[in-house]
């Protein structure tokens, strides 16, 4: 029998070694819920300690193939500060910087360019609370226009995205993709989990040609308040998926 789930102590701080094993974990559940985008976006974590120092992928590798030995420590502006035989792609990780550095509780940010994502990301409307799913976010997704590919030409953009983010969990990147940040990277992946599913919730629903019915707005605003927001969001799942992955692929800790 397995034993009983424990709640972590929100207030201990990881060992980097904790943190690259959660952070490969979660490019693999990434990967296996169909979230990928061939080798491109990042998922990052802030390493505990002085300094701007990050874990991120490999370029080149997919997600599949991630391992917690795998991930590179970057420097803020995405340049590796340990030696690796991979190339890092900087261009990719300034949406990260930007809200690792401008938001003090972005200890993860996960990025995704995934169909139902990028389809939303192109509609006025946004994302609606067409389900119990979706009312989780009424309110707490952040939006930003696109500017053309994230890259080192346009560092203003730093700004630009922190100030859109604000002090939200997620956001939408217009025309582009979803975001999601968190105190740790359980948090960071079940916003990310949960924003994809209601992204392809409403894809599903208007690919029927009915009529949507959106609940009263008193009832979506009770429904999101009956969701938590502690500093412990997402732990519970998260220890189940670790032990998925330990089953299935273990590797992932290597």
């Amino acid at each position: 029998m397995l034993p009983p789930p424990v709640a972590p102590d929100p207030d201990r701080v990881p060992t980097e070694r904790e943190l690259r094993e959660d952070l490969a974990a979660a490019y693999r559940l990434i990967a296996l819920y169909g979230m990928t985008d061939l080798i491109y976006t990042h998922l990052s974590a802030r390493i505990p300690g002085e300094g701007h120092r990050f874990l991120v992928n490999p370029y080149g590798m997919l997600f599949e193939e991630i391992t917690a030995s795998a991930l590179v420590v970057v420097d803020a502006e995405g340049e590796p500060v340990q030696e690796t035989a991979w190339p890092v792609n900087p261009a990719g990780f300034v949406i990260h910087s930007a809200l690792h550095l401008g938001r003090a509780d972005a200890h993860c940010v996960m990025h995704t360019h995934t169909m139902a994502g990028m389809t939303v990301a192109a509609q006025k409307g946004g994302l609606l609370p067409l389900n119990q799913m979706s009312t989780e976010f009424h309110g707490r997704i952040a939006w930003h226009d696109y500017e053309g590919v994230a890259d080192s030409d346009n560092m203003s953009e730093r700004e630009r995205l922190v100030q859109d983010m604000g002090d939200r969990p997620c956001m939408i990147l217009r025309h582009h993709g979803l975001l999601t940040v968190g105190r740790t990277v359980a948090e960071a992946f079940y916003y990310m989990y949960y924003l994809e599913q209601a992204c392809r919730i409403q894809v599903s629903c208007q690919s029927t040609g009915a009529e949507l019915d959106i609940p009263p707005t008193q009832v979506v605003e009770r429904a999101r308040a009956q969701f938590s927001t502690g500093p412990t969001k997402g732990w519970l799942p998260w220890q189940a998926l670790r032990r998925k992955l330990d089953r299935e692929q273990p590797d992932y800790r290597a």
